[in-house]
């Protein structure tokens, strides 16, 4: 039957959400979901084949990264498509050219010409596509009929396996490895840094940012086992880490204007590098190009200050170390009082290393939690976050009502910090009426 609203084309896709299908780190498994996308994209005419793409992993950064990219290349009057997820209010936001979200109609049009594919497509053998599949499916074919000159896309989950995965990349990035979905990647940051490498290719530049040992190694094994040159984008220059070449020097300091907080240097950092990586493969970024989007590029949910009286800091920390690096950053740059935290995260995040580095810091706590179905429950936080302070906590199941009790306790020299999940940070800008118009 044909899709004919906006909201009966996000009803199938959501339709293919299956609750009982579980990541797993045996590789078999892994691998059938490799499959299963290549198999719906060669239905559907191998549209990613007809692409030039930036593919970005990482436990942290991906989505500014992504960002930073996008605006350099938008800025040398390319026009860029970008794939990223989660979104944080309307799916479109997954869907960007030159950083406008596909239209309503053009998401309509897209699902009526997959969902013959789909019926179609052959279960038995490569099992049921899932939403992340039809979306991936629908924004190379965007892509495409659009004609961008370059897309930039995030990997959603690891890499090795993902659907980004099914791409030959210009140019492969990975940004900060730690701790992240364990239960699915593994258990040590070998085994993470190992799914993140995979999106390396033979031939093709990879750069990276400097990691912690163990994925530093992985990472390097990778490139050499394939034939890639791989590249650092250390602190004053791109170094040439596998593979012959002088070193690349910034064209600017590496400090985005609209995303805050220091770590987003080493983002920069490396979206520079990529930018810089990307003339070797045609892709042609001036170095003017590259300082105006880095002083234009934006994320939202990403250390995200509204200013006000008491200021709102919104940020989708959802692991130990971008929590310890959230509160680095608001020490470094946010002066104030004190620190209400609200606090919300899904249930296979490290909520006890999370509540570790920001909890002892609040003086006032509010526990929330998202709509999304995957949101951790407020008593299981509750106790996490018990043993790290001594101040009030309070429990407000919607975020929404969170945020309201955060703005009645904080004074007007105070900081509301919202963090702990990409969801509960889509929440909260829904709040504050920032969101995507859908």
């Amino acid at each position: 039957m044909p899709i004919t609203t906006y909201q009966t084309a996000l009803d199938y896709i959501y339709s293919f959400i299956d609750p009982t299908r579980q990541g797993s780190p045996d590789p078999a498994i892994a691998a059938r979901a490799l499959t299963r996308i290549t198999a719906l994209l060669e239905d559907a005419g191998n549209p990613h084949h007809h692409l030039r793409a930036v593919v970005v992993a990482g436990t942290k950064g991906k989505g500014s990264t992504c960002a930073m990219i996008e605006a350099m290349a938008r800025a040398a009057g390319l026009k860029v498509g970008l794939w990223t997820s989660p979104h944080l209010s309307s799916y479109r936001e997954r869907i960007q050219i030159d950083r406008e979200p596909i239209s309503q109609q053009t998401l309509m049009k897209l699902v009526n010409a997959v969902q013959p594919l789909v019926e179609e497509f052959d279960v038995a053998t490569y099992g049921r596509p899932s939403t992340f599949d039809i979306g991936f499916v629908i924004a190379m074919r965007h892509f495409v009929a659009k004609q961008v000159d370059l897309a930039v896309v995030e990997v959603g989950l690891g890499g090795r396996y993902d659907a980004a995965a099914t791409i030959t990349p210009l140019v492969a990035v990975i940004s900060s490895i730690s701790y992240d979905h364990m239960a699915i990647l593994g258990p040590t940051l070998r085994d993470i840094a190992y799914n993140k490498a995979g999106i390396i290719r033979a031939g093709q530049p990879a750069i990276t940012v400097p990691q912690r040992a163990e994925a530093a190694q992985v990472i390097a094994a990778e490139a050499q086992a394939v034939g890639a040159p791989l590249w650092l984008a250390a602190e004053t220059a791109v170094e040439p880490w596998i593979g012959a070449g002088l070193p690349l020097t910034y064209p600017a300091p590496p400090q985005p204007t609209k995303l805050r907080g220091a770590f987003q240097r080493e983002n920069a950092r490396l979206a520079m590098g990529t930018a810089l990586l990307l003339r070797g493969q045609g892709i042609a970024i001036s170095d003017e190009a590259i300082r105006r989007g880095l002083a234009e590029a934006w994320w939202p949910g990403r250390f995200e200050l509204i200013d006000g009286s008491p200021r709102i800091l919104i940020d989708g920390a959802h692991n130990g170390d971008s929590a310890e690096k959230l509160w680095q950053a608001i020490t470094q740059a946010i002066p104030h009082r004190r620190m209400i935290l609200v606090l919300g995260t899904s249930r296979d995040k490290d909520i006890a290393a999370i509540a570790a580095a920001l909890a002892p810091h609040a003086a006032q706590i509010i526990i929330t939690r998202s709509s999304h179905p995957k949101a951790m429950d407020l008593d299981r936080i509750a106790a996490e976050v018990e043993p790290w302070t001594t101040a009030p906590v309070q429990i407000a199941p919607v975020v929404a009502n969170a945020v309201d009790v955060a703005r009645t306790l904080a004074g007007p020299d105070d900081l509301i910090c919202i963090t702990g999940s990409l969801f509960v940070a889509g929440a909260a800008r829904e709040a504050l009426g920032l969101a995507v118009a859908d």
